[in-house]
């Protein structure tokens, strides 16, 4: 049909336009999901898309404990191919969290953001769900670390009454301890079971232990009490068995209390005045120290609440912005004052170190001769082999500053050519790199090869139109002739067969340009009927061309199985 004739075509621009909405739309919905997420620092407006969209992926990976060797925030506006590494580190990390969906690091590197959207959702569902799991040990870790630093006002005082608690406890266990009452006498028997051995040394500390525990006075009463009529004889030999028991653990303590004789010493007992007097004293201790509490805690109270009536006062007049930096510079000054004692505590220790050093290397210096020669009385002759041997030490000194010197520049020569050729060595792309760009060009390719087909579409259909439009005016106009001329060609015989020879003429005319345009369209289908034929062999050759890679591929892992089983025997 050839070139278009009128205005360009114009669905290009529109096709362009609405990807770009797509994919402006989706990323507007991934940086809301981040923020929402607590990765704030999607909001930077200098930042690219790219580094916001991985840097968030980044952050969402490390909070759900994670690790990916990568570095974001020295590493903006990177290369291609850092893009491409970072994408690739990304994505080998996905399989490792179970990401239900797939992704490719030429879609990350692309901003493929319909197809990262779905990713980066699961992403901040599984980091939120992370934190959420993590937020009580986390805080649990936090108050630890605080208290092993730091302790409230309620802890000292905790700790304060601790002590003294303590020692009123270990007192009144004091009091109240066991003591012995009785002790067996010297010329008693030896028990011989347990049971009787257990017994006796219970009675030493006045403590009984057996069947029988009524008073005297009940069993009276229960001598008196006649048993009811309707108990049966079982119940009345158990009842008389029972009292038989109750009789003989009787006998059994009187026996061991005539055995025992009372302890002399009266200061191990404790009266009841005694006890009421411990007791008195404890809580009238308490009392005071309870009101003496309540006294110190009004006046903290008073005091702390002047103390910030007067901050509330003073920050009400102070400018907001004054005083937040001036909190700032309190912080920074203590920061620095505590570094300071640090570094002077460092320069005290190297200090020291170094005064030990020299102390070392003086006596290293002088030899056992020279000691003597010293202490013989002639210091000129002893000073000389000294001085004589730091001159030396002085001169290798300088020599091997010399070389140290020599060999730096040497060093640093070699390594500005070792980093000329890490340069260029990454100026060649690696195999992955150039994978990448292979599937960016195919990519671009058919989005190229989709917008040229669209392109000739419009071309075709605006040249089809135009040719309609032309032909339709030849036809108004060859109308608006006949029209005109036809009461003319009527008047006469003589006009009207010269007009119906001109209109024989273009009858003619239109059967000869309805032929051209029949063979025309007679061409261009066997044109097209070629090409279709061309391409269903090239079809055809693509799938043989797959079959053979696959067949290539399976072949190359069986030779791979067959090598390493030929090194494993040769092993």
């Amino acid at each position: 049909m050839g070139l278009p004739k009128g205005p360009e075509g114009q669905g290009l621009p529109e096709v362009e336009t609405r990807e770009d909405e797509e994919q402006n739309v989706k990323l507007t919905e991934i940086l809301e999901l981040l923020v929402a997420a607590g990765y704030f620092r999607a909001r930077i407006k200098g930042l690219s898309p790219f580094d916001k969209v991985v840097g968030g992926m980044t952050w969402c990976i490390t909070t759900c404990n994670f690790d990916i060797d990568v570095d974001l925030l020295f590493q903006e506006n990177s290369t291609i191919g850092q893009k491409i590494a970072l994408s690739e580190k990304i994505v080998s990390v996905l399989p490792r969290m179970k990401c239900p969906h797939q992704l490719e690091p030429h879609q990350i590197q692309g901003m493929d953001f319909i197809h990262i959207f779905p990713v980066v959702q699961w992403l901040v569902k599984r980091a939120i769900e992370t934190k959420e799991e993590m937020g009580d040990y986390i805080r649990s870790y936090s108050i630890s670390q605080f208290q092993k630093t730091y302790s409230l006002p309620e802890d000292d005082d905790f700790v304060k009454r601790k002590e003294k608690a303590i020692k009123t406890v270990v007192d009144l266990s004091d009091v109240y301890k066991p003591r012995r009452k009785y002790r067996r006498q010297q010329g008693a028997g030896e028990l011989l079971d347990e049971e009787s051995r257990v017994h006796a040394t219970l009675l030493e500390y006045g403590r009984r232990y057996g069947f029988s525990r009524q008073s005297k006075t009940e069993k009276a009463e229960d001598k008196k009490t006649t048993l009811p009529a309707g108990l049966s004889a079982a119940e009345r030999a158990d009842a008389q068995e029972e009292d038989e028991l109750q009789a003989v653990e009787e006998q059994r303590i009187q026996s061991l209390m005539t055995k025992m004789t009372a302890m002399a010493n009266e200061e191990s007992r404790l009266t009841a005045s005694s006890v009421g007097q411990i007791v008195g004293l404890c809580s009238a201790e308490i009392k005071q120290i309870v009101s003496e509490y309540a006294e110190k805690l009004k006046s903290y109270s008073e005091r702390l609440d002047k103390e910030q009536a007067a901050l509330e006062k003073i920050e009400s007049k102070a400018d907001p912005n004054i005083l937040q930096n001036l909190r700032a510079l309190v912080a920074m000054n203590e920061n620095l004052k505590s570094q300071e004692q640090e570094f002077k505590a460092h320069c005290r220790e190297e200090m020291t170190r170094l005064q030990q050093e020299i102390e070392n290397l003086k006596a290293e210096r002088v030899p056992a001769g020279d000691e003597k020669t010293l202490s013989s009385g002639d210091p000129h002759g002893a000073l000389t082999p000294v001085m004589t041997h730091n001159e030396d030490l002085d001169k290798r000194y300088n020599m091997e500053k010399e070389k140290l010197y020599k060999i730096r520049l040497l060093q640093a020569r070699r390594n500005r050519e070792i980093a000329i050729l890490h340069r260029k060595i990454d100026e060649v792309p690696s195999r992955a790199e150039l994978i990448q760009y292979q599937k960016r060009f195919i990519e671009l390719y058919r989005q190229i090869s989709a917008v040229h087909k669209e392109t000739k579409q419009f071309f075709t259909l605006y040249n089809t139109l135009d040719d309609k439009k032309v032909y339709l005016e030849k036809e108004i106009s060859l109308l608006n002739s006949i029209h005109e001329n036809f009461s003319q060609a009527m008047a006469s015989p003589a006009t009207r067969d010269q007009f119906l020879r001109q209109m024989e003429q273009i009858v003619e005319g239109i059967k000869q340009s309805r032929m051209k345009m029949e063979k025309k369209k007679q061409e261009n289908k066997m044109r097209r009927d070629q090409l279709n034929d061309q391409y269903l062999e090239l079809l055809e050759k693509q799938r043989l061309y797959f079959k053979t890679v696959k067949e290539f591929k399976e072949e190359g892992r069986k030779n791979e199985v067959l090598l390493s089983k030929v090194k494993a025997k040769a092993s």
